[in-house]
């Protein structure tokens, strides 16, 4: 499998195990959502995925092609650059043509319901625009590994359709998408489930 965890625990020093004996086959072409209360370590599991945490206990292998794109709670962007440059970037980075970048910039701008708006800057865009275009951009770098925390916490529900509609549409075949979540609507985006209860996260 291209993302395995063995019996994987975590917690902070002096602190309880957020979870414990975590078993994870995680396959290209397959979203999964990360489910569990607050505190219970979605995001640390994210991390721990990523390669950012060490783990207290077990092991994770991570063999899949290309890198780890993130994609966080609380959208960042260049506030006068347009939401096509944001996609373009990871392209033009890649090795594709200026041309080429924009053409595909534009499919994936499209495919979130984003293509109207490739010449926007990104200041003016709304919250739940911003998060598809993180999305977009995320997606656009080819990553073996995409990560996405919360993409809807921050969002009213209209806003957090839209992200989740994008959400579901985003399935690479050649790429694993760990998607952290408190929202139904995200979980039923995504293919797969992980509950985080089942491992020890709630006492």
């Amino acid at each position: 499998m291209p993302v395995t965890a063995r019996s994987l625990g975590h917690r902070f020093p002096g602190g309880p195990w957020l979870f414990l004996g975590v078993d994870l086959d995680l396959r290209p072409g397959r979203s999964y959502a990360v489910t569990g209360p607050s505190g219970c370590g979605k995001s640390t599991l994210l991390a721990i995925l990523a390669g950012w945490v060490k783990p207290a206990r077990g092991t994770v292998e991570v063999d899949v092609p290309g890198r780890v794109s993130w994609v966080f709670q609380h959208p960042h962007g260049a506030p006068r650059r347009t939401a096509r440059d944001h996609v373009s970037w990871p392209l033009l980075a890649s090795g594709l043509r200026p041309a080429d970048a924009d053409a595909r910039a534009q499919q994936l701008l499209d495919q979130v319901g984003l293509g109207a708006h490739a010449d926007r800057p990104f200041a003016v865009l709304s919250g739940g625009e911003a998060q598809r275009l993180m999305l977009a951009r995320g997606i656009a770098a080819r990553p073996g590994l995409f990560l996405v925390d919360e993409p809807t916490a921050q969002l009213d529900r209209s806003r957090a359709h839209e992200v989740n509609i994008a959400l579901s549409l985003l399935t690479e075949p050649a790429t694993v998408t760990v998607v952290a979540t408190h929202d139904e609507q995200t979980r039923q985006s995504c293919t797969d489930h992980i509950d985080l209860t089942a491992y020890g996260a709630v006492p």
